[in-house]
């Protein structure tokens, strides 16, 4: 079994390799009739720019995209400048430099990665795939008996912030980088994926496709290694499976078939603000402007937000989505489970989590109204401030660095559910209703806790659960997702996951000082 585990971090290695050279190589060659048709696509009609592009980008051969970005780049920022000092505003390129990149890089490359797709695919995708199984598989009887086996977590690099953690860190932070502002250096990953986006949407496959499918790959590889680990308790079985549903069903194939369907791109599950854009001047007039099915997506996505999210939560708490619904839930729970010890548990980590998340939201609510006033007024600006201008701020600060490269780069370093915890304002959202407003809560049986501290050193939220469970006290916390780790962690049983009436559900501990307190009548009370 050792020995298969073995051969399984070989063959993802070499996968995991061969990938991440892939954006630094690459041949790329747009001749003159190409280079018309990107300008014609792109409606440039800035003279300098398609002088620039036509002279010193068609018809040249470039070794690696970083070439032909650079030379793109300048090129456009170079004309943008003389059109403004021109004030020739009908003719600046608003198109962003590596946008534009990576459109004449995606038709241009030539060679053996653009014309053997499906054995690249093998050579990155596949091995990574087969040597990731082939590591996990043998943890079923390797593991031993069913059962939790958290032994030596703190003692493996990979998983106590050693060298492996911090490689791990390294790549996933500079994979989000790539993503949100290298768009071009992707290009060599789209080919990969090109066949199979084409069988979905009928397009080739974009940079955010190639996101959308490894997100879906990483989750159900992980979810294989969630149902070896937890294969004793249904609870976990059942919540990753339905996270793994709805990422790859909702998230994944149902807004592809809808767009070769010539529908707008939308993920249902996908509630505001957590899909912060929803109401973006852009999206609005989109969805107007597509019939039926337009309308029908503003009508759901506001009832979402506004009355199912809510009156889930009332029944369920906000496990319902953070934990079963969730793609970003679902990554955190699967991908980074290995890290979830990683929490912080103290106080000073509670105060600014609360800032944070509830600053975020605000953000968010304030953005949406200076959104919906802009579009309904139809002008760009509310009390002086450029509403583009907040929205850019959101989604670079928020929706780029915060939620992509902070809330999945920092799984190693941080634990797993920090843009869950510290950022995201869908959270905060339920974290309110589930506070003050809902049936949920975890009971806990003081009377049997021994105070090992396992419940507290893996929930992933930063929860202190022992100083609960030592009390006997209900934890009602907003920030609680209900994955039930800290449940099933439990040696004693100690902990348990219910819905019941409001009524005594929150149950704070009365200090009892000598014999004053009549027992009986203050556990009736707290039944």
């Amino acid at each position: 079994m050792k020995t298969l585990q073995h051969l399984g971090i070989a063959l993802f290695l070499v996968g995991l390799g061969i990938f991440t050279i892939l954006p630094f190589i690459g041949t790329f060659k747009a001749d003159h009739a190409l280079m018309d048709q990107i300008i014609k696509e792109n409606s440039i009609k800035s003279n300098f720019l398609v002088n620039d592009l036509k002279t010193h980008v068609a018809g040249k051969e470039f070794n690696g995209v970083h070439q032909l970005s650079g030379m793109v780049v300048t090129a456009l920022e170079n004309a943008n400048a003389t059109h403004r000092k021109n004030k020739e505003y009908k003719k600046i390129v608003y198109v962003k430099g590596r946008d534009l990149a990576a459109t004449i890089a995606k038709k241009s490359g030539k060679g053996f990665i653009a014309e053997n797709k499906g054995f690249m695919w093998f050579l990155t995708f596949g091995l990574g795939i087969i040597g990731a199984l082939l590591f996990i598989l043998p943890q079923v009887v390797l593991l031993g008996p069913k059962g939790i086996k958290n032994d030596g977590v703190y003692h493996q690099s990979s998983t106590n912030r050693g060298w492996i953690a911090w490689l791990v860190f390294i790549f996933l932070v500079s994979f989000y980088l790539v993503l949100y502002f290298r768009p071009e250096y992707a290009t060599n990953w789209t080919y990969l994926v090109d066949p199979i986006s084409k069988s979905l949407s009928g397009n080739p496959a974009g940079h955010w496709f190639v996101y959308g499918f490894m997100y879906c790959v990483v989750m159900t590889v992980m979810a294989v290694r969630m149902y070896i680990k937890y294969r004793h308790n249904i609870y976990q079985t059942v919540r990753t499976t339905s996270v793994l549903f709805f990422q790859i069903v909702f998230a994944f194939l149902i807004p592809e078939i809808m767009v070769r369907l010539q529908m707008p791109y939308y993920d249902f599950k996908n509630a505001f603000p957590l899909d912060y854009d929803f109401f973006f001047q852009w999206n609005l007039k989109s969805l107007l402007n597509s019939g039926g099915i337009g309308i029908f997506i503003l009508f759901w996505g506001t009832i979402l937000t506004l009355v199912i999210v809510p009156v889930m939560v009332y029944f369920f708490g906000k496990r319902w989505y953070c934990s079963w619904v969730c793609g970003c839930g679902g990554l955190a729970e699967t991908l980074g489970d290995p890290y979830r010890q990683h929490s912080n548990k103290s106080l000073f980590a509670w105060k600014v989590e609360r800032w944070l998340i509830h600053g975020v939201l605000l953000f968010a609510l304030v953005m949406t109204g200076m959104t919906l006033y802009s579009f309904f007024s139809e002008t760009g600006t509310v009390l002086g401030i450029k509403t583009q201008s907040v929205q850019n701020v959101y989604s670079l600060a928020i929706g780029s660095i915060f939620a992509g490269v902070i809330g999945t780069g920092f799984y190693p370093i941080f634990g797993n559910r920090v843009w869950c915890r510290f950022g995201c304002p869908l959270a905060a959202y339920l974290g309110f209703v589930q506070r003050f407003k809902s049936r949920f809560r975890i009971t806990t049986n003081g009377g049997q806790c021994i105070s090992c501290g396992n419940c507290s050193t893996y929930c992933e939220q930063g929860i202190d659960v022992r100083a609960y469970a030592q009390k006997g006290e209900n934890i009602i916390r907003s920030s609680c997702v209900g994955c039930g780790i800290c449940s099933a962690v439990c040696p004693r049983g100690v902990l348990k996951l219910e819905n019941g009436p409001e009524e005594g559900r929150i149950n704070s501990t009365e200090v009892l000082l000598g014999n004053d307190v009549d027992l009986m009548d203050l556990v009736n009370k707290k039944q």
